[in-house]
């Protein structure tokens, strides 16, 4: 079986390419919990990025780190 291995740089263009778009997130608040949120990614930047959550007026960030280990997943 053969895996998919991406690196820093490939998330940061994949990102890059979804800015501006509509995306559903899943992300690790702890403890083996899960939130799901929709939202708009609204910024990138060298370090993170941000999503601008619908329905709130409400900007979360994350880090390309937190993709990379599976911390936030992009569904």
């Amino acid at each position: 079986m053969k895996r998919n291995i991406l690196n820093i740089e490939d998330i940061k263009l994949k990102i890059l390419s979804l800015k501006g778009e509509e995306v559903e997130m899943k992300y690790n608040r702890g403890r083996k919990k899960f939130d799901t949120i929709s939202g708009t990614i609204k910024d990138v930047y060298p370090s993170v990025f941000t999503v601008s959550v619908n329905g709130q007026s409400q900007v979360q960030t994350f880090s390309y780190y937190d993709v990379l280990c599976g911390n936030v997943i992009i569904l």
